[in-house]
């Protein structure tokens, strides 16, 4: 990943880098892969974010009718 500092000015860079990562998913890859997930919670997590997808899908065909 590259960014461009313009005239010296770091604090600018840094939040277009922070925000670039954070669009990527960067942050919560890393916080994911900080400790060792079991396959059976990992299974767990992965049904409960589909439900929690397929709900929030719902909510938006209601409400956009």
């Amino acid at each position: 990943m590259k960014i461009k500092v313009h005239n010296n000015n770091v604090d600018r860079a840094l939040r277009t880098l922070k925000r670039i990562m954070q669009k990527e998913g960067f942050y919560k890859e890393m916080k994911k892969r900080s400790f060792y997930e079991k396959p059976s919670e990992k299974k767990k997590r992965k049904q409960k974010e589909a439900v929690k997808k397929i709900r929030k899908m719902m909510r938006q065909q209601r409400y956009s009718l």
